[in-house]
């Protein structure tokens, strides 16, 4: 099988997350990457997982694979992107995330609604759960999980003043293994190596943080033989002909 471009939005929210549109239901997400020409998604609500099925069924007979992820805050209130092959992963991997949760009610008139989904995009439940918060869970050990369960591991929007890695910490943490660092949509990859030095030796991903259906942007384009998590590792790694390269775009 020969190697494939595909163009990928890995950081996608749907209603589950309180800070996204109400438009963000499993067939308007997977027509709008459709309409765009974008092959991979990546659902990737905050500190939850609950949708992610939805989208996979909305996406049925489409040409669009979606991964299964979740952007976690971490206890230094870090926002990173935690990506997986499987719904089995994942659902070891929010098991874990719950336990270090803390026990409070999301209050909708403040935060937003918390809305589980079918693949329809009909109301199910409400998730009571406060999901805008930090799990007490260190950057290190969340990316120690994510790797032990077959993941990987990207810290989101690193260059943001609001949970991104760098304003927050100042530095990327020695000692762990990184896919990737993601960049947000305003900010060129060339403009993101000069601001900030302490990323240079990483691939860097862009996202456009999808909380609407216009933020899509599909600018991470894969040379890989399938959609699969295992084929991103490799092509970000540079490794056995894959390649990855982040398309230009006017900003």
């Amino acid at each position: 099988m020969g190697l494939k471009l595909i163009r990928a939005e890995l950081h996608v929210h749907t209603v589950l997350s309180p800070c996204a549109e109400i438009e963000m239901l499993p067939p308007l997400i997977v027509q709008e990457a459709v309409d765009r020409e974008i092959q991979l998604i990546a659902i990737t609500d905050h500190n939850a997982t609950g949708n992610i099925a939805a989208v996979q069924k909305a996406a049925e007979g489409l040409p669009l694979t979606v991964l299964p992820g979740m952007e976690l805050q971490t206890r230094e209130e870090v926002h990173n992107l935690c990506l997986f092959e499987t719904l089995e992963e994942t659902a070891v991997f929010q098991e874990w995330v719950n336990k270090h949760l803390p026990d409070l009610l999301n209050r909708p008139d403040y935060f937003g609604e918390q809305l589980l989904v079918d693949e329809n995009g009909d109301f199910v439940e409400k998730e009571p759960r406060l999901l805008l918060t930090s799990a007490d869970i260190s950057i290190d050990e969340a990316c120690a999980k994510v790797h032990e369960i077959g993941g990987i591991f990207i810290p989101a929007h690193v260059n943001r003043t609001a949970n991104g890695l760098l304003p927050t910490l100042g530095f990327v943490p020695e000692g762990i293994c990184l896919e990737a660092l993601e960049i947000s949509k305003h900010l060129k990859p060339d403009e993101a190596r000069h601001k900030f030095p302490q990323i240079a030796g990483y691939p860097l991903i862009q996202s456009g943080d999808v909380h609407r259906l216009d933020d899509f942007i599909g600018v991470n384009q894969f040379e890989i033989e399938s959609p699969t998590l295992a084929e991103i590792k490799l092509a970000l790694r540079g490794q056995e002909g894959r390649q990855y390269r982040i398309l230009s775009r006017t900003i």
